[in-house]
């Protein structure tokens, strides 16, 4: 359904019970409908209003399960009376439009007319089996491709801190839709930072877990390995309960790690840690200096951590030349997506071009990329002999103008692509979790994040640190302006009362 006739067909319906100011929050709202103390239908009510007023502006969701979600809504609140509790029973949800839910389809920001889907994606399914409403699926650019979440398909995802400014990409709509308050949390993928980069630009907590943690099914892997799942969260409790929720592996899946206690991970005291600090960002041939206002946030950060008591000092990964893995893999990625797309011509030159490279670099380069992981893997994970944690910008610069990269030609596009996001895409090659906390802002109030990374299987260290740095910064506890309450359309930059 899209979003003008959701709005059409709500228009005079009396509010169901439970309506006056709901909790915020996944967890929150899990809480409060376990205990009674609010109904389904008014949480999922809420975010398909706030929705449908925020669509002029923040435009985060491609496509909206109204009519559906009221009816599941309604259901879990029998549920819910009956006795019944589940982790997210009746509690409201997104995910990204590269997922499939059962009656939508999966077009992954592309244009054109893409079949129904019979069935749910794996983490579709474990999200409704733990009692989760998907209440829609959520803006992507073009084949997961880039750092803004822009489309003729689709028009302009906005950054709810600044309307000018983009949410950044490919989790674009996810993070935009947390960020206003449309829904309490989202799933969104991470090829190159995908998560982690709109949760930077966007004042959250945006985790990628270690690959296979979420299963990609009916998809064995995505993109040559290098795309995950996480979750975009305004803390990093929420963000946990969603991993959790939707974390597990399908007999197809071809990595599937140990299962995750992401709950349990952050109730824990992390202890005490040594933490590298690394500006360094891998060769590429593209300059990428660093924003001073993204300097200055991490560096606060890092302060932080070395004043909660762990060793901090600055140390360097070696990274070598993994960029030559990763083009053939993601090249590879899009061609094999863009061969699922109904009409092809309609795909952005960009992406037609991308897809050509990944035919040329198919076949033994794609091999040797794919070999090369492990000596990747022992290279750069030497660094973690002598350091738990590497801190790291998640960006060079903070988020980019809406248009900034329209226009350009496919090497224009990549070159400043890489110079404003050249930290996150290498732990993609190398299939380790990490995790983007909220580093403060601009002065002209445009959020930038840091990404704490870690070494394989280290997400539980990961998020048991970002629950510390959370208690001690409180990002949660502001909020962007732009109220989707009231239209998602606040003046830009600016930030609610309670967030002062």
């Amino acid at each position: 359904m899209s979003i003008d006739e959701s709005r059409e067909s709500r228009e005079s319906r009396p509010a169901p019970p439970g309506a006056g100011g709901p909790p915020e929050g996944l967890a929150g709202q899990a809480a409060a409908l376990a205990r009674g103390e609010t109904a389904s239908a008014a949480l999922v009510r809420r975010c398909l209003d706030r929705i449908a007023a925020s669509a002029p502006t923040v435009n985060a969701f491609r496509r909206l399960r109204a009519e559906a979600a009221e009816a599941e809504a309604a259901d879990a609140d029998r549920r819910l009376a009956a006795g019944e509790r589940l982790p997210l029973l009746g509690v409201p949800v997104g995910v990204k439009d590269d997922m499939d839910v059962a009656g939508e389809p999966t077009a992954f920001g592309c244009a054109g007319e893409f079949p129904v889907k019979a069935h749910d994606a794996e983490v579709v399914r474990r999200l409704r089996a733990a009692g989760a409403i998907v209440v829609g699926k959520t803006n992507a650019c073009e084949l997961g491709q880039w750092p803004f979440t822009e489309g003729p398909a689709f028009g302009d995802t906005r950054n709810p801190w600044h309307l000018d400014h983009t949410p950044g990409g490919s989790s674009g709509g996810s993070a935009a839709a947390v960020a206003a308050g449309l829904v309490p949390a989202a799933l969104g993928t991470d090829g190159a930072g995908s998560v982690r980069i709109p949760a930077a630009w966007t004042h959250l907590v945006g985790v990628k877990p270690q690959r296979g943690t979420l299963s990609t099914w009916p998809d064995a892997e995505s993109f040559q390995g290098i795309t995950g799942i996480g979750p975009l969260a305004r803390t990093v409790e929420d963000a946990a309960l969603l991993l959790d929720a939707a974390s597990g592996s399908h007999p197809g899946d071809l990595h599937r790690p140990p299962p995750l206690a992401a709950r349990e991970a952050v109730r824990r005291d992390p202890g005490r840690l040594r933490i590298a600090l690394s500006w360094k960002p891998p060769f590429t041939a593209t300059a990428t200096p660093l924003h001073p206002d993204v300097r200055g946030a991490v560096t606060a950060v890092a302060r932080t951590l070395a004043g909660l008591g762990h060793f901090v000092e600055e140390a360097d990964p070696e990274y070598g030349l993994i960029g030559l893995a990763f083009v053939p893999r993601a090249t590879a990625g899009v061609r094999e997506w863009a061969a699922r797309v109904p009409d092809p011509a309609l795909l952005d030159r960009r992406t037609r071009g991308a897809a050509r490279m990944g035919r040329l670099l198919g076949g033994p380069v794609l091999r040797r990329a794919r070999a090369a992981e492990p000596r990747q893997q022992r290279r750069i994970g030497a660094l973690f002999g002598r350091y738990d944690v590497l801190l790291t910008p998640t960006t060079a610069t903070p988020p980019l103008r809406i248009g900034a990269l329209a226009g350009l030609d496919g090497r224009r596009t990549d070159q400043a692509m890489i110079a404003a996001c050249p930290y996150a895409w290498p732990w993609n090659v190398l299939g380790w979790p990490a995790v983007n906390v909220p580093a403060g802002f601009t002065d002209a109030g445009l959020p930038l994040g840091a990404q704490l990374l870690g070494p394989a299987r280290g997400d539980a260290r990961l998020l048991s640190l970002t629950a510390q740095l959370q208690d001690a910064l409180r990002w949660h506890e502001r909020r962007p302006a732009a109220d989707a309450a009231g239209g998602a359309g606040g003046r830009p930059g600016g930030v609610s009362p309670a967030g002062r």
